[in-house]
C-alpha cells in the first residue's frame, strides 16, 4: 500500500516537471509581451481557491525559480567554468559548494527585488506592511523578475563565453532587460498608486537602488575574505 502510495506521488511529480515544459514558455511570453497584464493576473489569481489558482500558468515564484536554474544551464552551456564563490571556499563562500547551493544564494538575491519593490508600493500606500498585504505585490513582482533574471544572467554568460562579439552581444542584451523591468515597474507604480509617471519613475528608481544595494551588499559577504 505504501508502494503504491510512493508511485502516485511520483507520478504526480511527474507530471507537474514535465509539465514545466509546455508552462514555463507560456509563462515567459505572455510576462515578456504584456508584463503588467501578468502583474495583474497574479493579483486577481491569489483571489481564487488554492487548488485554482495560476492553472493556466507558472505560479509566480516557481516562474522565478526556474528562471535562474536556466541562467545557470546557459552559464554552463556557454562555458562558464567554475563559479568564481565555489571555488572561493572561504568566509560565507564555504557554504557554496554546488550548484545546488549556488541556485539558492541566486534565489535569494534576485528575490530581494520582489520584495524591495512589492514593500515600496505598501509603503507607498502609507499603509502597514504585513504578510498578507506584502503577499499580492511580491508574487506580482516575482512575474516582472523572471525575465530580468533570465536575460540579465544570459548577458553576464555572454560576456565570458569564447564566441566573437559576444561581449558586445552581452552588453545590449543586459541593457535591453533593465530598460524593460524598469519600464514595467514604472507602469506598475503608475497603476496601482494613480500617480502621474514621473513620481512612478521616483518610486520605480528608489526601489530599484535599495534592491541593488542590498543585492551588492548580500555578495560582498560571499566575496570578501
Amino acid at each position: 500500500m505504501d508502494f503504491m502510495k510512493w508511485l502516485n506521488s511520483l507520478g504526480d511529480l511527474l507530471y507537474e516537471v514535465m509539465s514545466w515544459l509546455i508552462f514555463y514558455p507560456i509563462t515567459l511570453w505572455r510576462t515578456l509581451t504584456n508584463p503588467l497584464a501578468m502583474m495583474r493576473y497574479s493579483e486577481t489569481e491569489l483571489g481564487d481557491l488554492e487548488e485554482d489558482q495560476f492553472d493556466d500558468t507558472l505560479n509566480p515564484p516557481l516562474f522565478l525559480v526556474l528562471s535562474l536554474l536556466l541562467t545557470q544551464a546557459i552559464d554552463v552551456a556557454l562555458g562558464g567554468g567554475t563559479n568564481p564563490i565555489i571555488a572561493q571556499k572561504a568566509g560565507l563562500a564555504g557554504y557554496i559548494t554546488d550548484s545546488t547551493t549556488l541556485l539558492a544564494l541566486r534565489l535569494i538575491r534576485f528575490s530581494l527585488f520582489p520584495l524591495i519593490f512589492a514593500a515600496r508600493l505598501l509603503r507607498a500606500k502609507r499603509v502597514k506592511i504585513t504578510r498578507q498585504r506584502l503577499k499580492s505585490p511580491f508574487y506580482a513582482q516575482c512575474y516582472a523578475c523572471a525575465p530580468f533574471a533570465l536575460f540579465l544572467g544570459a548577458a553576464l554568460s555572454l560576456g565570458h563565453a569564447a564566441i566573437p562579439e559576444a561581449r558586445l552581444a552581452g552588453g545590449i542584451l543586459a541593457s535591453a532587460a533593465l530598460l524593460a523591468y524598469l519600464f514595467a515597474q514604472t507602469l506598475w507604480f503608475a497603476r496601482n498608486l494613480a500617480q502621474s509617471v514621473l513620481r512612478a519613475i521616483g518610486n520605480t528608481l528608489r526601489a530599484f537602488f535599495e534592491a541593488c544595494g542590498a543585492f551588492l551588499f548580500l555578495a560582498i559577504l560571499f566575496v570578501a575574505h
